[in-house]
């Protein structure tokens, strides 16, 4: 049984998945403007914004994917007594990789911090895309390093039946 199967076969952490992915979703897509909640829900994706939209979304089922994988480890390692080994760092930026495609959030910062927010928020406006590319390369490295790892230093056991 692979490393994802075996994570995801518990649902707490099936649960996890859903959480992360849900909860960077909605504020992505709010914040990109292509989900409206007044005055009633609606989503709108503008022609050209497609690819943009697409990463959001491949951005949070890569987070929903990577971080359940971290949480796995470290509480079955942590279970077992043994020390983590190498990866910790890499594991701890890819799940902290997620955050990184908040781009939008730059009006806040023009609003907030004057001439300072404004050149903050030409930056995030021009390098956005490369940005979430930037994220979900992280994201797919620690995935790779956090299943390998899982693989070699956990055992990984069936999946508790509910008895």
């Amino acid at each position: 049984m692979g490393a994802v199967a075996a994570v995801f076969s518990r649902p707490p952490y099936a649960a996890l998945s859903a959480a992360v992915f849900a909860g960077m979703l909605v504020p992505l897509l709010w914040l990109s403007g292509y989900v409206f909640f007044e005055p009633y829900l609606a989503g709108h994706a503008y022609p050209g914004t497609e690819a943009g939209l697409a990463m959001i979304v491949a951005l949070s089922g890569m987070a929903a994917l990577v971080i359940p994988l971290n949480a796995y480890r470290v509480a079955s390692l942590r279970a077992s007594g043994r020390r983590l080994s190498g990866g910790v760092l890499g594991s701890a930026m890819g799940s902290a990789a997620g955050a990184c495609g908040c781009g939008p959030a730059g009006l806040a910062l023009f609003s907030a911090f004057g001439a300072s927010g404004a050149a903050a928020s030409a930056f995030l406006t021009n390098y956005e895309m490369p940005i979430r590319a930037a994220a979900i390369a992280v994201l797919a490295a620690s995935y790779y390093v956090t299943a390998r790892s899982i693989r070699a230093e956990c055992r990984i056991g069936p999946a508790p039946s509910g008895r």
